[in-house]
């Protein structure tokens, strides 16, 4: 009877542990123990898991301390928030004693849950402050003092400094930036892994500086740190004019390496014009034209201590504004994936080729053998002609092409430093001898962005089209959000951008990245509220709707996306400014019709004689975004407690709505360009007054059944789906989802496509190209699409009010078009999944819900009576809500947990 009293209590301590709350994922400002960050507020976030149903956190407390051992026995703290009554997990803000250049804070939280459960204490987490006065910014830059021809690419800078230092090291780091883009050497190795440092911003108003733990490579006595300097976006080839020296002509380096000795003392090693400098094998390096590498002239140590640097020249001081620095806010390049090459070809003008099997961004490593003096080039395609051939009309003036000089050593391995290519198909010449496919492999380069999101269904080809989007993005959120990785272009266009947002934000956790981006917009944003086509601004062309809204559209999708409010409050000067631009264009008649627009950008046209194309009137197009952007702002400004401007934005939306209704709409709901985007805005930007709505749905629904296609373009295209889902038309975005022929989603991927083309016919049917001055195979825009496979196929969404998915709406639309189809989202509460898969009339939707998160749950059924969940009816359960119905749907709340719907289809 004792042992089995002692089996009970042993049973329901284990049991009680089981079902205790876990914290897990802490995090500083989005990111993982970050080091070199300038928010004086940093925000602390974390997850939280628990296997019962039902959990919501009540209550939390922080703690931190200036070290790990403090901070876990509760000695010595800087902050103790103690027992705060909130299920806030996400982006609080620190509020400990005031934060000082190079400061590392150590932090953890426990919280309670609604059961009056309280979780251990998390693992310990830390943040490290950059260098946040101008007074700790010591060293300077640095220029080499070598002759170089500005106008063309120069060999790389590299410049060198040796230091002695006089005792153990306890922790040292590296604060560096350079006019152009570096790689850092220390000791002999490359110091991070880092790609494309200091990143692209707008580098006059702010350039990032990276911070680097370095306290493994130093050593006692005697060391050298070294830096190689390429021209980058500050000086190399941008844009299709082909100009140069864009921010400046002198390449030059910043670097401050501070040292704690373990007796407590510090070591400060400065650039400065002590440094050394000189050239090497990098003869040539330019992000369109591509590398030239000569490895005879490789110079072996130079990066180490000892090495003879007496024929080196000296380097010059560069004056530079410190108070433009900044610290690094987006997310790291690097190079996070390798490919193999899948075959050789030899194409009928007898070119040697090899397949990548996937149009991916980055370069070629290769190891091989050659004489001393023999070459090897390189050149980069995204597909080949109809024929077979390498096919490179589409680069236009980019040369693409990397060639290497043999030094004659044993085995060479080379990879380029300073350039990039997009390209599946790699040509091979002035190479004689044989290359086998492990000889070579891709080097696939993005911003390291964590994946968030996935989603599968029953259908291969729509497989292949997540799978593509997802591609189309890595390739194309290289530091900045750009239109294309190949040609004479890579831009950060805003247009694309705010397309793609929400679809981007589903798929990869993107909001550092666009946070510092649209830091960028506003600093390029002209003086009088317009923005710029491209970010960081290369044109100089301003104020096209559609691609300016960005500053509204894309941080309203960072904080509904991550519930990142801080995104908003830093925005909402430059959001104001623009629909104040806009104001002032449209006057006391509302219609902006005011300055340069692209339209619906590369719409469906045709040679039909009694067609002529699917072109939609730009003042209409112009005013609908005016009255969006105007919506976005005044639902903006009511979170952020501005009621004055919201109620102002409120009643401009009015008379906005009002303006397009009288200027644009008939009676009877048809508009003046009777086109598909025209009718898909008007409805997704809530511009028809609502018994008109059903007209309108209606006419955009005949115009499909007529064409029997999509014809929108890159404003109409992310859209036109969900609207369609909304007003009741599902079977024809199905239609539109699973149509194999152009225009479609799925027509590039019979083609043969893994990544999103800029066209809709990039290769036409009979195997021709497109228009070769603008025909990318790797332009994502149009992969906004992804956005209705989460939102509505799966049904994976955000409740209206909600932001971060702290309110969850799980709303999925099955169609006999697919048997199954499941997505997760890893959201900064923790992972949603909805999976619905259809057999025999009996569909089953698997649900889970994070813990600290509600959901609705929206089932394809009118009859509650034919629903179970986990083999219970579920109009019995005592963990369900059961809301009503809305349109044909059983309405259901839910709390965190893992959940099995059966529901018998009608």
């Amino acid at each position: 009877m004792k042992s089995l009293s002692v089996s009970f209590i042993l049973m329901f301590f284990v049991a009680g542990i089981s079902a205790q709350i876990s914290l897990v994922n802490p995090r500083t400002d989005y990111k993982i123990n970050p080091i070199g960050i300038d928010n004086p507020q940093p925000r602390l976030s974390w997850e939280s898991t628990s296997p019962q149903r039902n959990t919501m956190q009540a209550a939390y407390r922080i703690r931190a301390a200036h070290s790990e051992k403090d901070l876990t026995s509760g000695k010595n703290l800087v902050w103790d928030s103690e027992r705060i009554s909130s299920d806030r997990s996400n982006q609080i803000p620190y509020l400990g004693t005031s934060l000082r250049s190079g400061e590392r804070v150590y932090w953890q939280v426990k919280i309670e849950d609604n059961r009056g459960k309280s979780s251990a204490w998390s693992v310990p987490a830390f943040f490290e402050m950059g260098l946040l006065e101008l007074s700790d910014r010591k060293a300077a830059f640095i220029s080499a003092d070598i002759p170089d021809d500005t106008k063309k690419s120069s060999p790389a800078p590299m410049l060198r400094k040796e230091f002695i230092l006089k005792g153990k090291v306890k922790s040292a780091r590296i604060y560096a930036t350079a006019h152009g883009l570096y790689i850092l050497r220390l000791n002999g190795a490359k110091v991070g892994d880092q790609l494309f440092a200091p990143g692209w911003t707008s580098y006059k108003k702010r350039l990032q500086y990276q911070v680097y733990d370095v306290s493994a490579q130093l050593q006692q006595g005697k060391n050298a740190l070294g830096i190689i300097l390429g021209d980058g976006w500050y000086r190399g080839h941008l844009t299709w004019d082909r100009r140069r020296n864009t921010y400046g002509d002198r390449l030059a380096a910043m670097i401050q390496l501070e040292v704690l000795y373990t007796d407590g003392s510090r070591e400060t090693i400065l650039s400065d014009d002590s440094w050394k400098s000189s050239t090497g094998p990098i003869l040539a390096s330019d992000i369109y034209n591509g590398e030239l590498y000569d490895a005879r002239l490789k110079i072996k140590g130079w990066d180490k201590a000892g090495f003879d640097d007496s024929n080196w020249k000296e380097t010059q001081v560069k004056h530079v504004d410190m108070s433009v620095l900044t610290a690094s806010e987006g997310v790291p390049v690097r190079a996070v994936q390798k490919l193999k090459p899948i075959k050789e070809i030899t194409s009928p003008k007898g070119e040697r080729i090899f397949d990548m099997g996937q149009n991916m961004v980055g370069w070629i490593r290769f190891k091989l053998k050659g004489n001393k003096g023999d070459k090897i080039k390189f050149n980069f395609a995204e597909t080949l002609d109809k024929d077979g051939n390498f096919y490179t009309e589409n680069l236009r003036s980019a040369a693409c092409e990397d060639t290497y000089i043999f030094s004659g050593e044993e085995i060479e391995e080379y990879e380029p430093h300073f350039t990039f290519h997009g390209f599946r198909y790699v040509k091979i010449s002035e190479y004689q001898d044989e290359v086998k496919l492990d000889d070579l492999t891709g080097v696939v380069i993005h911003s390291d962005m964590p994946v968030t999101g996935n989603f599968t269904c029953s259908d291969s080809l729509v497989n292949q089209l997540q799978h593509n989007i997802l591609w189309g993005l890595w390739g194309n959120f290289l530091d900045v959000p750009t239109d294309c990785p190949q040609r004479d272009e890579r831009l950060g266009w805003t247009g694309d951008a705010q397309a793609f947002a929400p679809t981007a934000c589903f798929n990869v956790d993107a909001t550092a990245f666009f946070t510092k981006w649209l830091k960028d917009l506003a600093a390029d944003q002209h003086e009088n509220g317009s923005v710029p086509h491209v970010v960081p601004d290369m044109l100089r062309e301003y104020g096209a709707t559609g691609w300016a809204d960005a500053a509204i559209i894309v941080p309203w999708s960072v904080y509904k996306a991550y519930g990142n409010v801080r995104i908003l409050e830093e925005q909402y000067n430059s959001m104001k400014a623009w629909v104040e631009y806009m104001r002032k264009g449209a006057g006391d008649k509302y219609i902006f019709n005011f300055g340069h627009h692209f339209g619906d950008w590369l719409a469906f046209a045709s040679t039909r004689s009694d067609y002529p194309g699917a072109t939609t009137d730009k003042d209409l197009i112009a005013t609908m975004f005016f009255a969006n952007s105007t919506k976005i702002l005044e639902k903006t400004a009511i979170i952020l407690g501005k009621t004055q401007d919201a109620d102002d934005y409120a009643k401009l939306f009015v008379n906005i709505r009002k303006a397009f209704q009288n200027e644009f709409m008939t009676g009877t709901g048809r508009l003046s360009s009777n086109t598909q985007t025209a009718y898909v805005l008007a409805l997704a930007f809530d511009l028809v007054p609502n018994d008109l709505k059903e007209n309108l749905a209606q006419r955009l629904a005949n115009d499909l059944h007529s064409f029997g296609h999509i014809t929108t373009g890159f404003l109409g295209t992310p859209m036109i789906c969900k609207v369609l889902t909304d007003c009741g038309h599902v079977d024809l975005a199905y239609m539109l989802l699973m149509r194999k022929h152009y225009p479609s989603w799925l027509y590039p991927i019979t083609r043969g496509a893994t990544t999103i083309w800029e066209r809709w016919d990039g290769i036409k049917p009979d195997g021709s190209f497109q228009d070769a001055g603008m025909n990318s195979f790797n332009h994502y825009a149009y992969g906004a699409v992804g956005n209705w496979l989460y939102t509505s196929v799966a049904g994976i969404q955000n409740a209206p009010e909600s932001a971060g998915y702290k309110k969850i709406v799980i709303a999925p639309h099955p169609h006999k078009e697919l048997s199954q189809a499941q997505a997760s989202l890893k959201s900064v509460y923790g992972e949603i999944v909805s999976a619905w898969q259809i057999k025999d009339g009996l569909m089953n939707l698997k649900v889970k819900i994070p813990t600290n998160t509600q959901a609705e749950i929206h089932l394809p059924i009118k009859t509650v009576e034919s629903i179970t969940e986990s083999g219970k009816a579920v109009n019995q359960s005592k963990e369900i809500q059961i809301i009503g119905a809305d349109k044909g749907r059983t309405l259901l709340s839910v709390g965190s947990g893992e959940y099995d719907f059966y529901i018998k289809m009608e």
